[in-house]
């Protein structure tokens, strides 16, 4: 897999490369519990420095692009709802 294509499944938290899934999956789900040890697992895994910066960047950004088009979507609903006749 390219390095563009890693970032993109880190982005897409979807066929992510064993070597970045657990670090993916820490970031999408609990970010704020990432420790040395997190990285220190990626770089036994394979990962250089670069890539563990470029996939937490790409796995961040992705989770908060989620995150942001759902908090949208149910602004969105509510907005329609209200709208609504009772």
């Amino acid at each position: 897999m390219s390095s563009a294509e890693v970032r993109r499944a880190a982005f897409d938290n979807a066929g992510v490369p064993a070597a970045a899934a657990a670090l993916v999956d820490r970031i999408a789900k609990a970010a704020w519990k990432i420790g040395d040890d997190d990285i220190a697992a990626a770089r036994a895994a394979g990962l250089s420095e670069d890539e563990i910066f470029e996939i937490t960047v790409c796995a961040a950004y992705g989770q908060a692009m989620r995150q942001l088009d759902a908090g949208l979507a149910a602004l969105a609903a509510a907005v329609a709802s209200a709208k609504e006749p009772a």
